[in-house]
């Protein structure tokens, strides 16, 4: 058995998981989760005791660290993710879990991380060109090409959610109208407010995306809009994939995958139209296979990725 543990950072929690690998088959044995602080040092000092833990029961040696971009993968220093606070821009946190853990780590987007993680356990299995996409708190992509992740020259490539599809709309990544701004679920949320504002239309003040998802479901016709716009919108975004990387296979989590009934009839159709035929003709769109604990596995096949 091979033992690893993984850090899942994001921007409403972070979670540390410890994974055994027998074979091709990982099985998560323990995860602990905290609440984002502010600062990347009082996070990781409650996660600390339980690291420390596993690291006496387990023979773990290595980490692998998954986290929304933009970091500096190669260096191993989170640089400026939108949805962190400022306290973890510019942290090097593989440079801290050597110090402090005595872990050989790797950082990797979250994107990435997912889509090596969906590559090797999940619904890209056999595929040499797969697209994995978060649609969570954020919009990224991870780009497994010929067979091996692509990461670009400093770790930021897929960056998609950063990609401008409107003059202007709701923010994400910083950037009004921008594709994590319609395909998120915070933008989502920011879409619902905004179109209600502009129709003169009263929506409770707690409404979330899963708020949305729910009234939609229920047949409440503004809603319903709101999923439309944000579906017509994600097929888009694959458009421009399916047409620049001629994938086998797309797989989306977060609120896609929780969604997938109602996302794919509405997307199914600007995909049609706006993608090349014979590129589409070869790729799936599909739902993440692993879940709603992808993360879990993501930051942990990035250990498994690290070399000796």
């Amino acid at each position: 058995m091979e033992y690893y543990i993984g850090f899942d950072i994001g921007g409403t929690k972070c979670a540390v998981s410890l994974g055994e690998m027998d074979g091709s088959s990982l099985k998560i044995l323990h995860r602990e989760e905290v609440k984002t602080q502010d600062s990347p040092l009082s996070t990781l000092a409650l996660l600390s005791p339980h690291v420390s833990d596993w690291k006496e029961k387990y023979a773990v040696q290595k980490a692998g660290i998954s986290c929304g971009g933009p970091l500096d993968s190669k260096r191993g220093i989170i640089v400026c993710p939108p949805n962190l606070a400022k306290g973890w821009h510019g942290f090097e946190i593989v440079d801290y879990i050597a110090k402090n853990f005595g872990l050989k780590s790797k950082l990797e987007n979250d994107a990435n991380a997912c889509a090596v993680a969906e590559w090797l356990f999940g619904a890209g299995q056999g595929c040499q060109n797969m697209i994995f996409m978060t649609f969570g708190t954020g919009l990224g992509a991870g780009l497994i090409l010929d067979g091996k992740l692509y990461s670009g020259t400093n770790g930021n490539a897929g960056e998609i959610g950063h990609i401008r599809l409107a003059k202007d709309g709701p923010v994400g990544f910083n950037k009004a109208g921008s594709a994590e701004g319609f395909c998120s679920g915070n933008g989502i949320k920011n879409l619902a407010f905004i179109r209600a504002k502009e129709r003169g239309i009263n929506i409770d003040e707690s409404t979330t995306a899963k708020t949305v998802f729910e009234k939609a479901r229920a047949g409440d016709v503004f809603f319903l809009s709101i999923v439309k716009e944000s579906a017509q919108q994600f097929g888009n975004v694959l458009s421009i994939l399916i047409d620049l990387f001629n994938p086998e296979v797309i797989v989306a989590g977060g609120v896609f995958m929780r969604n997938y009934d109602l996302f794919m009839p509405l997307l199914l159709p600007i995909v049609e139209r706006e993608s090349i035929d014979q590129s589409r003709a070869v790729c799936s769109i599909l739902p993440a296979k692993i879940g709603e604990n992808v993360g879990d596995y993501a930051s942990i096949a990035i250990a498994k990725t690290i070399e000796e």
